[in-house]
């Protein structure tokens, strides 16, 4: 069956007091949420789509995981909801999702935001998502290039995001994984900051462990601007997979989930 040898790392970074980002290393779901909305519980945000999406991945390891995914972008916004009734000043708060999920035979990802998947094989690699971005949509159009949407002042400016009030619309689907790929999922407190040529070179680091570090401390040396959360996966064979995780970031705080209670317990 195939699962995930992972590692996990998140940090603050050199500038901002509070990790918004939120992250999940197991070896059937990776991910990363990217909280926003500063005073408005970013943390929040993240720790919420965090929790549903690990909750329901880890109780249903026999399900579609298309169809899990799906679930979880839904189930959030809803909590989203209620979080936001419970404590106006909550209003505005927000996430980025994106994550990997694996029933064993099929892998699944989820693209909600700016946060990214990428895909090491080979030697190459390859971007998994599509940035849900302004500039993205100029890139496409042939109005900048990608090198200048990295300068752009409106880099940031997600169009898809997990909040209160508004749906979100995720890029969910199946994705071609091999045994012996390495996956990464990541904040763009890593991506604003590093090149994808560094970014290849810290994944070729022997050890998961040892990569997931590695770009991290990219990260920090580039300045640090922002939260960074980087997961690495590398697929392998192995037995039925075990319900189980690291938490990461703002997860690390089961506090800050908004209802823990509404989403099935596991086990």
């Amino acid at each position: 069956m195939l699962r995930f040898h992972r590692a996990g790392r998140s940090h603050s970074g050199l500038v901002r007091a509070v990790n918004e980002d939120s992250g999940f290393a197991g070896p059937s779901l990776v991910l990363v949420a990217d909280g926003v909305g500063g005073a408005a519980a970013g943390e929040v945000a993240s720790a919420t789509a965090a929790y549903v999406t690990s909750a329901l991945a880890l109780g249903r390891p026999d399900a579609d995981p298309v169809a899990v995914l799906t679930e979880a972008v839904r189930l959030t916004h809803e909590q989203l909801e209620v979080g936001t009734a419970q404590d106006p000043s909550r209003t505005g708060m927000g996430t980025t999702l994106t994550a990997l999920l694996t029933d064993g035979a099929r892998v699944a990802l989820c693209q909600v935001g700016d946060s990214r998947a990428y895909l090491l094989r080979d030697g190459t690699l390859t971007q998994l998502t599509r940035d849900q971005t302004f500039v993205q949509l100029l890139v496409e159009q042939g109005v900048i290039t990608r090198e200048q949407a990295r300068r752009h002042p409106r880099k940031n400016v997600v169009l898809q995001a997990l909040e209160a009030g508004h749906p979100a619309e995720p890029d969910v689907g199946l994705v071609d994984v091999r045994l012996g790929d390495r996956l990464l999922v990541c904040s763009d407190g890593l991506t604003d900051l590093v090149e994808d040529d560094q970014v290849r070179v810290c994944l070729e680091q022997p050890d998961a462990e040892e990569a997931a570090q590695a770009l991290v401390d990219a990260a920090l040396a580039a300045g640090g601007v922002d939260n960074v959360t980087c997961v690495v996966a590398d697929v392998e064979d192995g037995p039925r997979l075990v319900p189980d995780g690291a938490r990461l970031g703002a997860f690390s705080s089961p506090d800050l989930v908004v209802d823990p209670a509404a989403v099935h317990a596991l086990g």
